[in-house]
């Protein structure tokens, strides 16, 4: 059945040109300030937002995963978590709490205990404005290592409620058709891993390079 969904005009912001560059000794870590997008592995689908709102639950900006490439809506900032700044080009470390923030729209990822409308697992959706939300944004990154890899799989768990980002293959109807459930999961399985795709990278700032250094010595 279609989901009641209440679609709002489409932003009109310019988008970066994707760039996969990895350079020697291979990609490299993902970074504060980059703009990315994360693929859901199990899936094949890409996290995804616009200006169309959940019919029920919160009423916030939903947010889905898109089976296409190249699609504008999926692009994500990696940001500090909330009140926190995190330096253009730092490496994100594994364990670290960060924001996303929907290049698109402004809004940033979020979690809250409402459920979702397909699975009824718990809502994600888009909130805030021009990056600033509250401390329901927080997601931590969950990975093997130090940093979180560009080529590696992550989950992401919400610092506040313990559910990790999630697609489990629920999928809408009108206006949205095609477009799968993006919730939030009590437990961790096959369907919470995530992968750095396509984006636009800032490349590691001075401090990681000499951490790195010593750490080769």
């Amino acid at each position: 059945l279609p989901l009641p969904l209440t679609t709002l005009p489409e932003p009109s912001r310019s988008l970066p040109a994707p760039t996969g560059s990895a350079g020697p000794g291979g990609p490299g870590p993902v970074t504060c300030g980059s703009v990315v997008k994360l693929l859901n592995v199990q899936h094949n689908v890409r996290l995804h937002s616009h200006d169309v709102r959940y019919g029920s639950g919160s009423g916030q900006q939903s947010v889905t995963g898109v089976a296409a490439a190249d699609d504008g809506n999926s692009y994500w900032r990696v940001r500090g978590r909330t009140a926190a700044v995190c330096e253009r080009g730092r490496p994100v470390r594994c364990g670290q709490a960060i924001r996303l923030t929907h290049l698109g729209t402004g809004r940033n990822l979020h979690s809250h205990r409402f459920a979702s409308p397909l699975s009824g697992n718990q809502e994600v959706s888009a909130f805030g404005e021009d990056g600033e939300g509250d401390y329901l944004d927080d997601w931590t990154v969950l990975c093997s290592g130090t940093y979180w890899a560009r080529d590696s799989e992550v989950r992401f768990q919400h610092a506040s409620t313990d559910v990790f980002l999630a697609v489990t293959g629920e999928q809408y109807g009108r206006p949205i058709h095609g477009q799968k459930e993006v919730h939030g999961a009590a437990a961790s399985s096959q369907h919470n891993y995530w992968k750095v795709m396509e984006g636009v990278f800032m490349q590691p700032g001075e401090v990681f390079k000499a951490e790195r250094y010593h750490a080769e010595l």
